[in-house]
């Protein structure tokens, strides 16, 4: 989904997961670290499709994203060969941070709640401002 599909469908980024035997533990469970990656994941696709790339913030403009803090709900298990759906909607901006609510579901049904809060910080680790064109593509597309 690019970033006008966003805008246009004013609703969430979606990008699908399939749970590998990797991604489980010895009774084919989702172990619960695994739905931060898979959420991490999604996070990333979003910012790609906004037309924003980790490696280039960090070359060009010396900049990172970090998670500063992550809460989740886990509400039922996901197993091995699950598809699932994360869906990643932007719900608050502030001057270094973007606040995150995604849904991990599978066939609709979600399975994981994350809220999290990622912060741009500079090489040196302190919190530097939001680039510009980050915060120009991500405020259209707020939802409360």
């Amino acid at each position: 989904m690019t970033l006008t599909a966003l805008n246009a469908a004013a609703a969430a980024h979606h990008h699908p997961i399939r749970v590998y035997y990797e991604d489980t533990d010895a009774g084919g469970i989702v172990y619960y670290a695994n739905y931060l990656k898979f959420a991490e994941r999604a996070r990333t696709e979003m910012l790609r499709a906004a037309g924003f790339h980790h490696t280039a913030m960090m070359q060009g403009d010396g900049l990172m994203l970090a998670v500063r803090r992550v809460t989740a709900d886990y509400l039922r298990p996901a197993k091995l060969d699950d598809a699932l759906d994360v869906a990643t909607a932007v719900t608050g901006l502030g001057a270094a941070t973007v606040d995150l609510d995604q849904s991990i579901r599978r066939e609709g049904q979600e399975l994981c709640r994350v809220h999290v809060t990622i912060a741009c910080v500079g090489r040196d680790g302190r919190p530097a401002r939001l680039p510009a064109p980050l915060r120009t593509a991500l405020s259209p597309i707020i939802q409360s």
